[in-house]
């Protein structure tokens, strides 16, 4: 969203209000030659209000001082979602002034909020001077945003229903194998025949009583292979 500020010295001096006319004027033809698709809304308070409303007129008031532009093409009334006017001077404040009347073009004249605070001695009949500057204390601000918002949705049209994603691709099972043949069983083995019983080697005979071995001489070496069994004798010889 963006805001556009009409430049024009706001002063009690009315005329000035011919500089925003021109300003608002040709920002807003621009605007819908160049962003068609674009939505306005337009809006303004008390001199601010007066000019939106020369603004959006069909014709030139009576009156009117020179150098006035000419009302906008018809056409710019489709790229404008609404407008929003809050303490417009009434004919009673104009003529008090010598300013032509303010009149909204047929236009925009169903897509308009004209709001006034009761006794505001700029938009009634009333006299009230701090009346004038009560229009967010009454609420009548939030009431406008209402209004415009709810317009500028009715003029974008509803919004485009969300696209269903894609259905993914179906996948094919795939084919089964072929069930596989058992292999053939193996043809039975003849059974091993069993090794016959080792003989058992008869066991030696005793030997018979082996021949006393010669008596030891240490200056005669015995001869190979000969046992020997020593034996120790002890004898008692006394008492300890």
């Amino acid at each position: 969203m963006g805001i556009y500020p009409v430049d024009y010295p706001a002063t009690v001096d009315f005329p000035t209000a011919l500089d925003g006319i021109r300003d608002a004027s040709a920002h807003i033809e621009s605007t819908a030659a160049n962003c068609p698709n674009t939505k306005m809304v337009l809006g303004g308070f008390s001199q601010g209000a007066a000019v939106m409303g020369f603004v959006t007129a069909n014709v030139i008031p009576d009156g009117a001082p020179d150098g006035v532009p000419n009302p906008m093409p018809p056409d710019v009334a489709n790229h404008v979602a609404a407008v929003a006017l809050f303490g417009k001077p009434n004919a009673r404040f104009m003529r008090a002034i010598n300013q032509p009347q303010i009149d909204v073009g047929p236009q925009y004249v169903a897509k308009t909020i004209d709001l006034c605070v009761p006794d505001d001695f700029v938009c009634s009949t009333g006299r009230d001077f701090n009346a004038h500057t009560q229009y967010a204390d009454t609420g009548m601000v939030d009431e406008a945003a209402t209004y415009t918002a709810n317009h500028v949705l009715a003029a974008l049209g509803p919004a485009a229903p969300p696209q269903a994603p894609a259905p993914a691709p179906r996948q094919l099972p795939a084919p089964a194998a072929p069930p596989q043949a058992p292999a053939p069983a193996a043809p039975p083995q003849a059974p091993t025949p069993a090794a016959p019983p080792q003989a058992t080697a008869p066991a030696a005979p005793p030997d018979a009583t082996a021949p006393a071995p010669p008596p030891f001489n240490a200056l005669r070496p015995l001869p190979p292979g000969t046992l020997l069994r020593c034996d120790t004798v002890c004898h008692i010889i006394g008492p300890a």
